[in-house]
């Protein structure tokens, strides 16, 4: 059983986007732990769908007594492409990638606000950063910073939110969300970092009913492979259904 990105449970419709010798490929739904709840989580899930699935398991080499594991982090909160693995090695190979800052990642968010831009413009959220993260008080958090960077392309927007591919540059963690709330654009539905009359108008006034940030794609290179390929997950119904519903609404409030 799983959770969509709606938060109903679903039975036996858990995606896999790909998989391939040591590796598996996943779109996580919002509100799905990825380790933390043993027997509920999306590992857990997974290995039960594996298990169950003879042929898949033949074609990429797993076996009962493979061990997946995550080899990026994604929140609990975030939907969107898992990359997994259950070969030793190949978990090297991918975290090196990682490490080295060589997968491109590109998340869809939707915020609080509009922007002084056209539709397809980018710009950079700049804002120096701790090692670990803040609260809606203090986003930046707190002790040394370092410098960091997202590339923000604006999709979408509507009188009161707006639509962004994100790209963070630089790794820390909850980088997004913390811009996004350092920028004055808050993401929707975030519980640690959006101002919480803008939480309680979108619990109580809206269906936006989880965080509006999703994991879109994801660029990685496949071991013995040379050149990346990409990997993606669809944008949220919820999420262009936010954005079309206010259009419709006029103005701005």
């Amino acid at each position: 059983m799983i959770f969509y990105d709606t938060g109903v449970m679903m039975v036996d419709d858990l995606q896999i986007i790909d998989a391939g010798k040591g590796w598996i490929v996943a779109h996580k739904p919002a509100l799905l732990s990825v380790h933390n709840e043993s027997g509920r989580d999306l590992l857990s899930l997974l290995s039960r769908k594996m298990e169950d699935n003879r042929a898949l398991c033949e074609a990429v080499g797993y076996e009962k007594s493979s061990r997946i594991s995550p080899v990026h982090r994604l929140d609990r909160e975030t939907s969107g492409v898992m990359i997994l693995s259950f070969e030793r090695g190949v978990a090297a190979w991918f975290s090196r990638q990682f490490e080295e800052r060589r997968v491109k990642k590109t998340y869809l968010v939707v915020v609080h606000g509009v922007f002084d831009m056209t539709i397809g413009d980018e710009c950079f959220w700049e804002f120096p950063l701790s090692p670990e993260a803040g609260g809606r008080n203090r986003p930046e958090g707190s002790g040394r910073k370092a410098p960091c960077k997202t590339r923000v392309t604006l999709l979408d927007s509507s009188p009161h939110y707006s639509l962004l591919a994100c790209e963070p540059i630089t790794g820390r963690q909850h980088q997004i969300r913390r811009h996004a709330k350092l920028s004055g654009h808050p993401v929707l539905g975030d519980e640690r970092y959006c101002p919480t009359r803008a939480l309680n108008y979108i619990k109580t006034r809206t269906s936006f009913n989880r965080l509006g940030l999703h994991s879109h794609r994801v660029s990685i290179t496949l071991p013995g492979e040379q050149a990346a390929t990409p990997f993606s997950s669809p944008c949220p119904h919820l999420f262009l259904e936010m954005v079309n519903q206010d259009k419709a609404c006029g103005a701005p409030r």
